[in-house]
């Protein structure tokens, strides 16, 4: 978690500089760097993080690497740095180069928002063409969070990360072709699924109609799937809700001094965490919460007709309630922490440009 949030507050420094930063000079001291210290590596320390570090290529000589990372004295990553501006995926033959004739088994090719990370999985001392993870600060996910976990300097385990490597790689191109599928059907996807059923042969026009109905096919089983998921969190949600009405409520007069509504210190936690959030996008002061008996809401202007959130914390059970889909369209999903309040900023980010 704590590494989670560190990536959080650097992509917010991110965000908050990067129509400042104008050179990729620029980009290596306010985003690579912060970044390289979050893996907790001593960025002062030149025998651990080596700056401009020489890597003479044949008859090339003086050409430097951005940044080498030594371990026990051991180069493990090199690190090569673009702007911000510029595409993270278009510049690894120099990289490429550099990891031939280095020892460290990982390459990282960035501009500061995306880090690929390269080893030579197809050929030994070869550096691949294609990363075998990638981690993006506009899109951070807790699984690739607990693969970077790996590449800490408390973490690091080479034999480790050389045995996920592949799994990783081939996992991320399988998913890629999937939803390529998923898109557009090829041929021979359809016939092999077609096949199965349909006795007659695939003339051209049928294959072509079948390769809709393949198409609307997947996507409405995808579909069917998610609404049956969020149906179940709901039933639970339900529940929740049912225990909690159930139980008696004090009868205040009797006892005047009682408070209808009791806003938790949970509540305003995760009330920072989504102000926390928003404010990549608008002002702390558009941000306020009111607290009912039934949900602590979170609204835009203080406005009860355009809500950003809603929270619904049982005893047991943490429920999130989104609006990125229109004010009168909420969709509950449950949150095993407050943390995983962060794995929902798409969905804040597009209910405040709704309102907007």
């Amino acid at each position: 978690m704590e590494l989670k949030l560190k990536l959080e507050q650097l992509h917010q420094r991110v965000n908050g500089l990067k129509d400042q930063i104008q050179t990729e000079e620029a980009t290596k001291t306010a985003f690579v760097m912060p970044f390289i210290q979050i893996l907790g590596y001593d960025i002062f320390n030149p025998t651990e993080v080596i700056p401009e570090f020489i890597a003479d290529i044949g008859t090339k000589k003086g050409e430097k690497v951005d940044f080498v990372i030594k371990k026990d004295n051991e180069p493990i990553l090199i690190i090569e740095c673009k702007s911000w501006k510029e595409n993270a995926d278009a510049h690894n033959s120099q990289l490429h180069r550099y990891y031939h004739v280095s020892k460290a088994r990982f390459g990282v090719l960035t501009n500061g928002i995306i880090y690929n990370f390269y080893t030579d999985l197809e050929k030994p001392n070869i550096m691949d063409e294609k990363p075998f993870f990638t981690i993006n600060l506009d899109d951070l996910k807790d699984s690739s969070i607990k693969v970077l976990e790996s590449f800490t300097k408390s973490g690091y385990n080479l034999e480790s990360i050389l045995d996920s490597a592949e799994a990783l790689k081939y996992i991320k191109a399988i998913r890629k072709e999937f939803e390529k599928e998923i898109e557009n059907p090829s041929d021979e996807i359809v016939r092999l699924l077609v096949n199965r059923f349909f006795e007659r042969p695939l003339t051209a026009n049928r294959l072509a109609v079948f390769k809709e109905y393949t198409k609307r096919a997947l996507n409405i089983s995808i579909s069917e799937s998610i609404s049956s998921r969020l149906k179940s969190a709901l039933v639970i949600n339900d529940n929740i809700e049912t225990e909690k009405s159930a139980i008696p409520t004090p009868n205040i007069d009797q006892n005047n001094d009682i408070p209808k509504v009791i806003t938790t210190e949970e509540e305003l936690e995760a009330f920072q965490i989504v102000k926390a959030i928003l404010r990549e996008k608008i002002s702390a002061e558009r941000i306020a919460y009111r607290d009912t008996q039934s949900y602590f809401g979170i609204l835009l202007d203080d406005n009860n007709r355009k809500p950003i959130c809603r929270f619904h914390f049982g005893t047991n059970r943490k429920v999130i309630e989104l609006f990125h889909n229109g004010k009168d369209a909420g969709e509950k999903r449950n949150l095993n922490s407050l943390d995983e309040i962060y794995d929902h900023r798409n969905e804040l980010h597009k209910t405040i440009e709704n309102y907007n």
